[in-house]
């Protein structure tokens, strides 16, 4: 008998990496408000490359890179251009979002493209609750972005837009690393990710002339956000992804915006402003309600299978 079944593992991977994601707001944040964009970049990945290089050695992973199709290969080259934009619009939005927190809360669109490409790339069903969850989410999300200016262009918090294409591209990404997940190791797919992130990242650095040597305190945190984020969170996901459902995960990973919260108060001081904190508590409750939904779907279909069977 199992002490821990594969479901539990899955939510402990999900947790893990939500938590891991919150500190990637925080350290990445402090970061960047000391050092330029490919300084970071440079940094960052290295962290990353080294740690995952690590991991796979250790794990024995590297042997799996024999049994690599022609098809998988492409996979890989795909999933690593793709995490090449997504990523760069993740910090770009970290650097030019002030709290954090916001940052994330607005991130809560990734759960309304995640439901949205599934109907239409993975021929899922949009049940009525997760249509519900929907409008709750993009609500919330308008109102974490509420700037209140008089015009259009400053109605919202400059940097929303990154936010919400960030979103998008990261939910696609998704959907294509679970389908390669299945074939190959989590552990593999998340250092093909840190190899092109790396590279790209060379290139980036070289171009932009920028010094080499950062300031200790930067470095430090960077170092903390690396672990945390291309390697702990990144792997955590892709395990749980192993584990159980994409939607499922994303219950917890739903929760991702209160760690930052937290985390943002603790370490910066800062609080959202009133509309933009409840704008996120809103969101947070359409997350929740689409992936209950999406959970409530898959226990239904499973059940009519298993009593169709009997």
């Amino acid at each position: 008998m199992r002490l821990i079944t594969n479901r539990t593992k899955g939510y402990l991977f999900s947790l893990l990496a939500t938590i891991a994601f919150a500190n990637v707001y925080i350290f990445s944040k402090a970061a960047l408000n000391e050092v330029s964009m490919p300084q970071f970049w440079l940094y960052w990945f290295a962290t990353a490359l080294f740690f995952n290089f690590i991991f796979n050695w250790r794990n024995g992973a590297f042997k799996l890179i024999r049994t690599i199709e022609k098809q998988d290969a492409k996979r890989f080259m795909f999933l690593g251009a793709l995490e090449i934009v997504t990523s760069l619009t993740f910090f770009l939005s970290i650097k030019m979002i002030h709290d954090p927190a916001v940052t994330s809360l607005m991130g809560n669109m990734f759960v309304v493209f995640l439901v949205v490409l599934g109907v239409i790339m993975l021929k899922e069903r949009f049940t009525r609750m997760e249509s519900v969850g929907v409008v709750i989410t993009i609500i919330g999300a308008f109102g974490v972005g509420y700037k209140g200016g008089s015009t259009l262009g400053d109605f919202f918090v400059p940097g929303t837009g990154i936010v919400i294409l960030n979103t998008f591209l990261a939910a696609f990404t998704s959907i294509i690393a679970k389908k390669a997940i299945h074939r190959l190791s989590p552990a593999l797919v998340n250092l093909n990710r840190s190899f092109f992130l790396f590279l790209f990242a060379v290139i980036f650095f070289l171009s932009s002339g920028d010094a080499l040597f950062i300031p200790s305190s930067a470095l430090l945190n960077i170092l903390i956000g690396a672990v945390m984020g291309p390697v702990t969170a990144i792997l955590s996901v892709y395990y749980s992804f192993k584990y159980i459902e994409a939607s499922r995960s994303s219950v917890i990973q739903g929760l991702k915006g209160v760690f930052v919260l937290l985390g943002s108060l603790l370490y910066f001081g800062m609080l959202p402003a009133p509309v933009q904190l409840a704008g996120g508590l809103v969101s947070v409750v359409g997350v929740l309600i689409m992936t209950t939904s999406k959970l409530k779907q898959k226990r239904k279909k499973k059940a009519g299978g298993e009593s169709g069977s009997l």
